[in-house]
């Protein structure tokens, strides 16, 4: 807290500023917001802006200090302090994480495999995340990869949540930090050439992976070579082996479009294969089983099939699964004696065991519940008998299960502990299908207490992310049960713009059906209302990211619906963004919103629809808004401007507060527990608006 509490909320000062494209003039007089030398924000008016915003948030939460307090506590009781991860097979070692009581970040550990999965002997510390995040605000882990041989160990840290990471080495024999560093990375580090180099992606000036280079180990950067450059900007680059390891793959893609080389991992400068020549809108992955290349692609039926194809014409693709209307199949993995295939059928997960000899016959894992996610575990190993499985529902927490196919066996090797207590039978969960108002049917997965009344007097909470064709299956949370235990049902929808009905779903919630995606979760709010499940004013809501651009949507166009609404990092000045090619996600996001550059028709929906562009004077529900100073996702004055245009605009007294994270980046403040706080910040407020909160 300040010296000396704000007694209003900051406001922004406007500033004439305009700009026009197809004849259409936009006025943008919170332009200022953004500082001319980010990623540097070294403006000292725009710094005092953001730092008034966070002390005005810090006054308004006071009094709610200890309810945020008790919230943080319940949800720190529910994880386990001193947890681990099943060890896991890979070679010579098992591999695992650990926590230690009371440890922000993880451990990273191996035991020689000969002791098996319960031995302790030759234990090793490879990675203390812990040590390398002391001094610093923020800290994340992005790579982590082993060699081949297991000796040595590449890894890359980013110190502050710009997602620009510094690639480092280890020798895990002497557990010496090997000179080689490698800043500026993004994305894998790939050992190749016998382990004696790594392939990895540079962040060029505009955050863009346009590349994939290989470092000789124990030489300077400057002998580095480029193994592949994408000039198209709006592609990225990634790099991964096969699953039998004797092949390195470069990929390049967009959001609808994709192409993928293949280079010997033994001899990484030998010249890349072209699996098949880009063609828009065909994507596809591959991987390589002996002389065969296995293709997952859409280039025959929106839902993907699976073809093979010989190493010597990797471009010819013969169809070894069929795409179907029913099963929406997602991915696959190559395993030396089966593979297997994953995917949805009626938006529920399948994993599928298959045979190379029959490949259309499969055998599909039974799982014990009727609505749940389930999807393959950590398999490193190209040559198992055993897989590991994740599996969770609403309300069965965490588990790793182990499938023994020859068996046909599923024994649980973890069950995630709640410390403080969970009794799975107090609760209940539901699917439901919404009607939206052009006559889909949407499905929505929902959590309750066995005793919350059914008459629509129980507050609820909606949340929905709706982009990208990422599915929103139904998953757990110990969070949610702060919510869910004061009485609140709570409602993940699987709007379109995800693809948890298959490939369609997300096609018909991008470029010009995107309003689909706004429609439908107001449209599931209004249904579960006429179900009886809530009422016109208790319902709470929150997304972030593209989420966030949809909380935006919606307390647009319905303004009224909602009791509370948390819009964490949104992406709601989307016309300055996809108008500005300089920034860093841009023109690879022009396949997913449109092109308003080049294309009128493109300007006006885009314009039509965001959420900084059609603020407008009225009402607007209760809301908490948050960005992050080093967000190179959702870039900070995005967030800032929207709350600026919303205190110029809005009619009512309702809160609005915006939190910037002024060290912290696209996924808040690191760390296992201080997220949990910004978690308990954001039930507060809707506990609070929904007067459901005692003051301190």
């Amino acid at each position: 807290m300040p010296a000396t509490a704000p007694i209003a909320p900051p406001i922004a000062e406007k500033r004439a500023h305009s700009f026009s494209h197809h004849g259409i003039t936009v006025e943008d007089p919170y332009a200022w917001l953004r500082d001319a030398g980010y990623p540097n924000v070294a403006d000292q008016e725009i710094l005092d802006h953001l730092k008034a915003e966070n002390a005005w948030f810090e006054t308004r939460m006071k009094p709610f200090e200890g309810l945020i307090d008790t919230l943080f506590a319940e949800m720190r009781g529910r994880i386990k302090e001193d947890d681990s991860s099943v060890p896991t097979k890979d070679g010579d070692w098992y591999y695992w994480v650990e926590y230690e009581a009371g440890a922000q970040y993880k451990q990273w550990w191996r035991k020689p495999a000969a002791g098996g999965r319960d031995g302790t002997e030759g234990k090793q510390l490879m990675l203390d995340e812990s040590v390398l995040a002391e001094g610093h605000e923020y800290f994340k882990l992005g790579s982590f990869s082993v060699s081949q041989d297991g000796t040595k160990l590449a890894y890359s840290v980013d110190t502050n949540g710009s997602e620009r990471f510094e690639a480092k080495f280890k020798d895990l024999a002497t557990g010496e930090i090997l000179p080689d560093t490698i800043p500026g990375t993004l994305g894998s580090l790939v050992w190749v050439a016998g382990d004696t180099g790594v392939v990895y992606s540079l962040a060029n000036e505009n955050w863009r992976t346009d590349n994939a280079r290989l470092h000789w180990l124990g030489k300077p950067l400057s002998d580095d070579v480029e193994l592949f450059h994408e000039d198209d900007e709006g592609f990225r680059v990634g790099s991964s082996l096969s699953s039998d390891e004797k092949w390195l793959l470069i990929g390049t893609s967009d959001h609808e479009t994709s192409e993928v080389r293949m280079v010997p991992a033994a001899d990484p400068l030998a010249e890349p294969i072209l699996v098949k020549p880009r063609k828009t809108g065909v994507e596809y992955d591959i991987d390589v089983a002996g002389d065969d290349v296995y293709v997952h692609a859409n280039d025959d039926h929106i839902n993907f099939r699976l073809a093979r194809a010989k190493l010597s014409a990797p471009g010819d693709w013969e169809t070894v699964i069929a795409g179907s209307d029913e099963f929406y199949l997602t991915g696959f993995e190559l395993f030396k004696d089966f593979f297997v295939t994953e995917g949805r059928l009626q938006g529920l997960d399948q994993v599928q065991l298959r045979s190379y000899d029959t490949p259309t016959e499969f055998e599909a894992i039974a799982f014990p519940e009727a609505s749940y996610t389930a999807s393959l575990g950590n398999n490193p190993e190209y040559d198992t008998q055993l897989l590991q499985l994740g599996y969770f529902s609403m309300v069965t927490p965490s588990t790793v299960f182990e499938y023994d196919p020859k068996a046909k066996t599923l024994e649980t090797l973890k069950v995630q502990e709640i410390p403080s207590g969970y009794d799975a039978s107090q609760y209940r969960t539901e699917r439901v299908m919404i009607t939206a108002r052009d006559g889909t049917e949407v499905p929505v997965s929902l959590m309750m207490r066995s005793d919350t009344p059914m008459d629509g007097s129980a507050p609820l909470h909606l949340y929905a992310y709706g982009a990208y064709g990422i599915a929103m299956t139904p998953y757990f949370s110990t969070g949610r049960l702060s919510l869910v235990d004061r009485g609140f049902i709570y409602a993940v929808a699987q709007i379109r713009g995800g693809d948890d009905l298959g490939r369609q779903w997300y096609l018909d919630g991008k470029l010009t059906k995107r309003t689909n995606t706004f429609n439908d979760f107001v449209d599931v709010a209004n249904g579960l209302i006429a179900k009886g499940y809530s009422a016109k004013g208790r319902i709470t809501a929150s997304g972030g990211s593209a989420g966030g651009e949809l909380m935006g949507a919606i307390v647009n166009s319905d303004p009224d619906l909602w009791g509370a609404v948390v819009a964490q990092v949104p992406f709601v000045d989307v016309l300055n963004t996809m108008l500005d090619a300089s920034l860093p996600l841009t023109p690879g996001e022009w396949p997913e919103w449109g092109n308003p550059i080049e294309d009128k028709a493109a300007f006006e929906l885009i314009r039509s629809y965001s959420p900084y562009d059609q603020v407008a004077a009225k009402d607007y529900p209760p809301m908490l808004v948050t960005g992050g100073l080093n967000d190179p996702r959702v870039t900070y004055w995005e967030p800032t401007k929207w709350v600026a245009r919303l205190r110029e605009m809005k009619t009512d007294d309702n809160e609005l507060l915006l939190k910037m994270n002024m060290g912290a980046g696209h996924g808040g403040k690191s760390g296992r527990f201080e997220g949990l706080r910004e978690v308990a910040e954001e039930y507060a407020f809707l506990l609070w608006q929904l007067g459901m909160a005692e003051r301190a």
